[in-house]
Order: structure tokens, then C-alpha cells, then sequence
């Protein structure tokens, strides 16, 4: 089962593009649901509706729900999506178990990203991570402990290892400066890593395809601003010295741009808003 909840591990809609793009190239159907007022705080995140004229009509109503697709060799899957739980993770994260020992589901796939400190020039890194290393299919590119903020989606993987279901996940590095724009290179990459871990196979060619024009679009932004090219250069700096080894982090002190003097990430996201805002709003090369 593929999980991929909108929410705090989205950054650069990622997720909500991958399982977009699997939704897309299968037929599906809802196998289960999801309480969703158990867990969803609607003045927190309010749902769109319409008002027409003198009236409301229509209601976008949040969705917790799993779905039955099929890959292109017609291998069935399950996929798990909608908002995070903004409560009750416990119960949610039961909610899930039932919902895998019910379908007999062998292996669960955790999807998601976060912002980092890396340039949009460089490969889409993700960071791998599982209930047991058997389940583990490539190498962090650093090791060591961090605390980290909690989701419902990292709590059910605990939870899952603790029942003795297996579960991995794949988080995809986004550049911290386009963390609120649809970002598909990555949503590529971490579908390509699903397959290589469950045996599923897809065809990306769409996604790859937004990949390129949304590369170009940056890189005509890129050349516009001198500001935005320093950094862009500052981060492309402390990558490659911190894959040489050079560095411990991501913000490498040896690097010859100062960190200190880089714009925090949405300094440098306001200076792409402007020409991304007037881009389509789905996501595949536009505004997420």
C-alpha cells in the first residue's frame, strides 16, 4: 500500500503529485474510508465551497480513503491518501492497521518531503527509511540522530514496526525556495524508488515531462536576478563540498559563499513568486 497524506510532509506538493500521477494512469475504486471528522479540524484547514449569486452550492468535503489501482503489468496496490489527521493519530494510525491485516497488504510505502538546503541544479535526493534495514534499498547521504517535528504519517510507520508490519517510506529534498511550488522531478524519483522497492512499474513520462519545463522556467528566473543566481551558486557550493566529503552539513562553512549571508528560504521564494504565480495551479510545472 502506497500512503501519501497532504499535509506537513508535502513540501513542494511532492506527494500530492505522485499519487496525483497514479491516480491518473489507473482506473480505481474506494475499497475503504475514513471518518475523516474523527481527525480533520475544519477551522484549521477550512475546506473550499461555492457561493453562487444568493446561494451555496457545491462543497469540497476532505477525504481520507483508500483506493485499488493497478501498475502497467496490472499488479494490483493499494493507495492511501488525503489530508493528514489534524487529531487522534493513534486512532487513525489503528484505523490503518486494520485497514492493511483486512487486505493482507505485505509492505506499506510511505511518501513524502520536506525543504532543504540544496539546489534545484542538482539530482532530487531522498532520504530512505524503514521499520527494519531489510526493507532499505539505497544509502542516506548522511547518518546521525536528529529531533525532528512528529507527523501522522512518520507516527504510523513507528506503529506499523511496533505490530510487526513492515513499512518503508521515501522523503524527497526539496529546495527550501520552491517548497510551496509543485516540484515533479521529485514526485518522479520517488515513484522510480516505489517500484524499485515493491516490484511495481509505472510510466513517468508526464511527470518528467513537467519536470523539464518547470527546470526551464527556473532557469529562465535564474539568469533574470542576480540575487537569486548568488545563492543559487552559494547552495550549489555546499552540496557539492558536502558529497565530497568536505562537509558535515548541508550549510558547509568552507563553502565561498558566507551561509550567514544567504537569504532565508522565503526571501528567496519571494523572488520566484512573482513569475510563478502566473503559471497554471496543477502542479505539473505551475504553482502547487
Amino acid at each position: 500500500m502506497v500512503i501519501a497524506l497532504d499535509g506537513f510532509l508535502d513540501a513542494g506538493n511532492a506527494s500530492a503529485l505522485a499519487s496525483g500521477h497514479l491516480l491518473e494512469s489507473s482506473s480505481s475504486r474506494i475499497v475503504a474510508s475514513f471518518e475523516v471528522d474523527e481527525f480533520y479540524d475544519y477551522r484549521a484547514r477550512r475546506p473550499p465551497m461555492t457561493f453562487f449569486e444568493d446561494h451555496y452550492t457545491d462543497y469540497d468535503a476532505p477525504r481520507l480513503v483508500v483506493r485499488l489501482l493497478h501498475d502497467l503489468s496490472n499488479t494490483p496496490f493499494l493507495l492511501l491518501t488525503g489530508p493528514e489527521p489534524d487529531m487522534r493519530w493513534e486512532g487513525f494510525a489503528d484505523a490503518v492497521r486494520k485497514v492493511i491485516e483486512h487486505f493482507e497488504v505485505r509492505l506499506s510505502v510511505m511518501l513524502g518531503s520536506v525543504p532543504m538546503a540544496v539546489p534545484h541544479t542538482r539530482p532530487v535526493q531522498l532520504t530512505n527509511h524503514a521499520t527494519s534495514k531489510r526493507l532499505l534499498i539505497s544509502e542516506n547521504v548522511w547518518a546521525g540522530e536528529i529531533r525532528i517535528p512528529s507527523s501522522a504519517q512518520s507516527l504510523l510507520e513507528v506503529r506499523l514496526g511496533e505490530w510487526g508490519h513492515d513499512a518503508t517510506g521515501f522523503v524527497a529534498h526539496i529546495p527550501h525556495y520552491l517548497a510551496a511550488f509543485g516540484y515533479p522531478e521529485a514526485a518522479s524519483a520517488m515513484l522510480s524508488q516505489v517500484g524499485a522497492v515493491t516490484g511495481l512499474a509505472w510510466d513517468t513520462a508526464e511527470l518528467d515531462e513537467a519536470a523539464e519545463v518547470r527546470r526551464v522556467e527556473i532557469a529562465t528566473q535564474v539568469a533574470d536576478s542576480d540575487e537569486v543566481r548568488a545563492v543559487v551558486e552559494g547552495l550549489e557550493q555546499q552540496y557539492d563540498a558536502f558529497h565530497r566529503g568536505e562537509a558535515d552539513s548541508l550549510m558547509a562553512d568552507d563553502t565561498e559563499l558566507d551561509p550567514e549571508d544567504l537569504p532565508t528560504g522565503e526571501e528567496i521564494g519571494a523572488q520566484f513568486e512573482e513569475f510563478l504565480a502566473g503559471l497554471d495551479d496543477d502542479g505539473r510545472g505551475g504553482q502547487a
